[in-house]
């Protein structure tokens, strides 16, 4: 199991567009849920429905937050165990 997730963090290590582009979409999705916080809080008038809204946003920031992590723990981390791998070779 380990081997898998070893050679699995190797393949998506080699992706670097692609964990560029997890990263970027993450971001988008995180600022897009920040964005709904703001609308709730300051452009509606209190009621059940701000409440849900800035639910929603908070829900869409932290599933933004926790991609554009990964992409950056894929560009930077998963980078230097490619580089470390290659020299061992």
């Amino acid at each position: 199991m380990w081997r898998r997730f070893y050679f699995w963090i190797l393949k998506r290590a080699e992706d670097d567009r692609g964990n560029l582009g997890l990263f970027v979409a993450g971001a988008v999705v995180f600022f897009a849920g920040g964005g709904l916080i703001y609308v709730a809080n300051l452009r509606m008038s209190p009621s059940l429905l701000q409440e849900l809204v800035a639910l929603t946003g908070l829900l869409t920031a932290i599933g933004g937050a926790i991609t554009a992590a990964m992409g950056y723990i894929a560009l930077s981390v998963f980078r230097i165990i490619r580089h470390s791998r290659k020299h061992d070779l």
